[in-house]
């Protein structure tokens, strides 16, 4: 059988449990802010960009750009 607990344990209960709803409720509105968002995707976005494969493949698209538009040059 479970003891019978005090008014001031069911208080602090319920405070604690309130403080922890708080922050929860804080964390979910940082979280989705549409700026922490937006930095997040933009700070994620420069990293992948520093990888050797997509510098490579940055390199490769330029370069065949450059080719394109030096083709194009000469035909005219």
């Amino acid at each position: 059988m479970a003891a019978e607990r005090s008014a001031e344990e069911i208080q602090r209960d319920i405070e604690r449990s309130r403080a922890a709803l708080a922050e929860a409720v804080d964390q979910l509105a940082f979280r989705t802010n549409p700026k922490h968002v937006a930095d997040n995707v933009k700070k994620t976005v420069r990293e992948k960009m520093q990888t050797p494969q997509v510098r490579a493949a940055i390199g490769v698209a330029g370069a065949l750009f450059v080719v394109s538009l030096i083709r194009r040059v000469r035909k005219h």
